[in-house]
């Protein structure tokens, strides 16, 4: 086997894992516990569109956060409870997940967090919005959350593709992505950045050029999915229609990888391919098999002698 020549690794990656990064940050294992705040959407209301993302399911992509019913404490202990059966002297990051995370007022947003920050054994908090949810209000909270806790906020892109993103329904902008991320860093708050490979009609181009871009932002993580086409999703519907294009595995492997050639190796990836719940998934039915997929994009970037960052030396 080639020698790795990546340097963010302790293992056989030859990209900047998240375990390696909360390892190398917090020295010792870190997880995130997922949760469902009932939150909705700017997407979904009306408030700048209706119906949200055609991919979207009715959990607002937490399929495996907890359970909305109960309150974001009893989900996080049952949550953190089963996970240390695994990891009995972890560290962990409340994952706010599902939905818009940042859509309520500052009193709620508060109320939530403190919930989870009182938690023993809490470090920080993942949060997954939107570009256009997050008021000035609300980033002036943020502002004084990332003085008191390891704060990170999730933000959804998908792609550069005007046309792919009018089509997916994102509704808003390029630009509005890039100003909030420019007064998200101003804060010097951590960002990463969600991005959908094989979207409706996209070339590898397409894909490859989002990746481009989100390289010369001030990003400190990115998460790579596959898209799933999920039940009772408009996505569903179109695909049942047109029958667009899915990506084989094989093509999804050569994509992920040429990506990260193209990506800063102090990029952290926090997610390398999608994670849907098989009972939802109709295709591609390839993503059910994740360990077989990292495992083969770790064997390919072998082959090809490939890293992260490869192609910006």
């Amino acid at each position: 086997m080639k020698n790795n020549p990546f340097p963010y690794s302790n293992s056989n990656k030859r990209y900047h894992t998240l375990d390696y990064y909360y390892k190398k940050k917090f020295n010792q294992k870190v997880f995130k516990v997922s949760l469902n705040a009932n939150f909705s959407c700017p997407n979904i209301d009306g408030t700048v569109g209706y119906g949200g993302c055609i991919y979207c399911s009715k959990s607002g992509s937490g399929e495996f956060a907890g359970e909305k019913e109960k309150d974001v404490e009893t989900q996080f202990i049952e949550i953190k409870n089963k996970m240390l059966r695994k990891w009995p002297s972890a560290k962990y990051i409340g994952y706010f997940q599902a939905h818009t995370n940042t859509y309520a007022n500052v009193k709620t947003l508060k109320n939530l967090h403190n919930k989870i920050l009182k938690q023993e054994g809490v470090i920080g908090l993942n949060i997954a919005t939107r570009p256009d949810a997050i008021t000035d209000e609300c980033l002036n909270y943020l502002k004084e959350l990332n003085k008191k806790t390891f704060l990170t906020i999730e933000l959804g892109l998908q792609t550069t593709n005007k046309k792919t993103t009018k089509l997916i329904n994102r509704c808003h902008t390029l630009e509005c992505f890039e100003t909030m991320v420019k007064k998200l860093r101003k804060a010097n708050i951590n960002i990463v950045v969600h991005i959908i490979n094989g979207l409706p009609y996209e070339t590898k181009e397409d894909m490859l050029n989002t990746v481009k871009y989100l390289n010369n932002l001030d990003i400190q993580g990115i998460k790579i999915h596959m898209l799933s086409i999920l039940k009772n999703t408009p996505l569903e519907k179109l695909y049942q229609k047109e029958k667009f294009h899915l990506l084989t595995k094989e093509e999804y492997i050569d994509i992920v990888i040429d990506q990260l050639e193209h990506l800063r190796k102090e990029i952290v990836i926090n997610r390398i391919t999608g994670d849907p719940k098989i009972e939802d998934l109709i295709e591609p039915i390839w993503l059910t098999k994740k360990f077989c997929i990292l495992n083969d994009i770790d064997k390919e970037m072998v082959e090809r002698d490939s890293y992260q960052g490869k192609a910006l030396n």
